[in-house]
């Protein structure tokens, strides 16, 4: 049987994407900037705060050219699901917009099992927030996430995940999954308002 997917050369972006569909499962750790454990990330400013350690259920979708990400909250915090999409184009990711007056997020290769999602470059809006995001394969079925939170121009704490693949695709709700076994797996696209006072700017 013909493979349905495109094949990218090896350490693209395209390929690294290959390589991480499916649906996971990461234990999630924050910490100080100097490496002592955090037990709440609210007043550092994340995205999505609170206690920690966490889990989440990651369910990770590419068709060669469409992306979609949802992270779901599974034991930790409480339940919550968030959904990044976007599309492969000129060989990067490039994300659908994370909301009004938002950064450009772009996800680009460290080579072979290595990728980075951040900013395509710095502007005002990186100096609300930024989070680099630096994903690695370091087994089959095994991968490391890392990120660095920025908030108003300073670093604030960093968070690593450990994953597991659990599943080789994500086409239904894993029993994990706290929204049942019924449903999509991805959500909505998520957006953020912190950005729009930079529209409002403009406009002004």
């Amino acid at each position: 049987m013909p493979n349905p997917y495109p094949v990218f050369p090896v350490g693209s972006v395209g390929y690294n994407l290959m390589q991480l569909r499916g649906t996971w499962h990461d234990h999630i750790e924050l910490y100080n900037l100097d490496g002592t454990p955090l037990d709440d990330d609210s007043a550092s400013g994340s995205g999505s705060p609170g206690p920690g350690p966490f889990d989440n259920l990651v369910y990770i979708d590419f068709d060669g050219s469409r992306f979609a990400l949802t992270n779901v909250h599974i034991r930790g915090r409480e339940p919550a699901a968030k959904t990044f999409t976007g599309e492969l184009r000129d060989n990067l990711l490039v994300f659908d917009p994370l909301g009004p007056g938002a950064f450009e997020n772009v996800g680009v290769s460290g080579g072979p099992g290595i990728l980075t999602f951040n900013a395509r470059q710095l502007d005002a809006a990186t100096g609300v927030y930024m989070e680099p995001d630096f994903i690695i394969l370091t087994a089959p079925g095994e991968r490391i996430r890392h990120t660095m939170l920025y908030r108003n121009g300073r670093a604030t704490r960093t968070l690593t995940a450990r994953g597991t693949r659990l599943l080789p695709t994500c086409d239904s709700r894993h029993a994990l999954d706290p929204r049942g076994t019924d449903g999509p797996v991805h959500e909505a696209p998520f957006r953020s308002p912190i950005w729009q006072h930079l529209v409002d700017n403009v406009e002004d």
